[in-house]
């Protein structure tokens, strides 16, 4: 007689997965790649011409991925209502929605009342750049399908910000722009490239709109490259480790302070949470590098200690700290939801200061709605990397540093209006994007 055998499903039980990921056919982890692809690797003052400011690829992506995470939810949801458990809300999730809406309410109500002609177009792009950044946002925090997935976004976040940094070595060293030479079917030019100098040196800028920008974006991107040097031990020392050293050798000779002070911010977070041995050995290395730099370019070291000792009679901190008093009287006539993002034109006055400009745009409910996203997005990171503590070091180590990233981020928009530069607030928007999958679904 033969014995019948037990079906497959008593031996191997499929694991349980997500109505999300189920929905997705194909991969987050890929469409989240072309989107860095087109973010850094194409320069910024390149768009679609007949789309004008709104012509950014990034941009037309991110709008495209929002649609995409809305059909994506709309089919989990008819997985859920055929048997699976709902999703709760997330942290993350819960405060960009309420920042878009404080932004959509001080939309309405600048568009409601009597405004200028000219600041109608850049609301309505200032409004679409932010749709396309939520966008990224939402599909990395709600499409990476697994923790390979995500180290492999992680991967190529790291080598991103190194190759932007090797970049800007070249361009400091032969003192040439290099992507001046980049020309690409179906765009157009924006406005002529320059390369910007301080103290006589080269000021580095990539692929990025402004050199300030551009030290921001491999300052952000730093912890990550170094999260990767010490934990994707299957990739040989000297490939994983690169992107670190070339961002950390770019940091010196960016010329800008939002670079030296993200990369303070950033080291200071990761000293803080690294273990005794790491710890000392970042120390040791930055010593060394300190050492080198007096030996080889001390004239490079007295100009960086040059723009934190002599801000009293830097005509840029004295613009910064000129605009608090007009913002001032901006702010006091829209306390609440402010004038309208986007509807505070350059020509009027560039504060250099996100939040103060966030502050007249869209008030102070939406300045407030917007630092809530980052608190959440760290407050997650921080509830992951406890639980992970005793399981998995490596997500326990990433989640430290993408809460430097974020914060990097965060603190650099005391000096520049970031939401004028794509690459910057694209980039921070990934990153919040990327907590989504590591904190816990909550």
């Amino acid at each position: 007689m033969t014995r019948a055998r037990p079906a497959a499903t008593h031996r191997h039980a499929a694991p349980a997965r997500s109505p999300f990921r189920r929905a997705v056919p194909f991969d987050i982890v890929t469409w989240l790649s072309i989107y860095l692809v087109l973010l850094f690797a194409v320069p910024s003052k390149l768009v679609i011409g007949p789309l004008g400011s709104a012509g950014a690829p990034s941009m037309v992506l991110g709008l495209v991925s929002l649609l995409l995470w809305v059909l994506i939810g709309v089919g989990a949801a008819g997985i859920g209502a055929a048997g699976s458990e709902p999703r709760r809300p997330r942290q993350v999730r819960v405060a960009l929605g309420l920042f878009l809406f404080g932004v959509g309410v001080s939309y309405v109500i600048a568009m409601s009342r009597p405004v200028v002609w000219g600041e109608v177009s850049p609301a309505d792009v200032g409004l679409l750049s932010l749709l396309a950044w939520s966008g990224m946002l939402l599909l990395a925090h709600d499409g990476i399908g697994s923790p390979a997935r995500r180290d492999v976004l992680v991967w190529r976040l790291a080598l991103a910000g190194g190759a932007l940094a090797v970049l800007g070595l070249a361009q400091f060293v032969v003192g040439e722009l290099f992507v001046d030479r980049i020309s690409l079917p179906g765009l157009t030019l924006t406005s002529p490239y320059e390369l910007g100098e301080r103290n006589g040196r080269v000021r580095p800028q990539g692929t990025a709109t402004h050199p300030i920008e551009y030290g921001v974006l491999v300052t952000m991107l730093l912890p990550l490259a170094l999260h990767v040097g010490f934990q994707h031990t299957e990739r040989r020392a000297l490939v994983r480790w690169a992107p670190a050293a070339a961002s950390l050798a770019l940091v010196p000779a960016s010329g800008s302070r939002s670079a030296y002070v993200g990369a303070a911010v950033g080291l200071v977070i990761l000293l803080i949470g690294w273990r005794g041995s790491r710890r000392r050995v970042m120390l040791g290395v930055t010593a060394a590098g300190t050492a080198v730099g007096l030996v080889v370019a001390p004239a490079m070291l007295a100009s960086i200690l040059g723009l934190f000792t002599g801000v009293a009679d830097d005509p840029s901190v004295a613009s910064r700290t000129g605009s608090f008093a007009l913002a001032g009287d901006f702010i006091a006539r829209d306390p609440l939801f402010g004038r309208g993002l986007g509807t505070f034109l350059p020509t009027y006055r560039i504060f250099d200061n996100q939040y103060l400009l966030l502050l007249v745009t869209v008030g102070v409910v939406g300045t407030a709605l917007f630092c809530g996203l980052g608190m959440a997005a760290v407050r997650g990171l921080v509830r992951a990397r406890a639980h992970s503590v005793d399981t998995d070091a490596r997500s326990h180590d990433l989640a430290l540093a993408l809460i430097a990233s974020v914060v990097v981020g965060f603190v650099s928009l005391f000096f520049f209006d970031a939401f004028a530069f794509p690459m910057t607030m694209g980039a921070l928007f990934l990153l919040i994007g990327l907590t989504g999958s590591l904190h816990d679904r909550t």
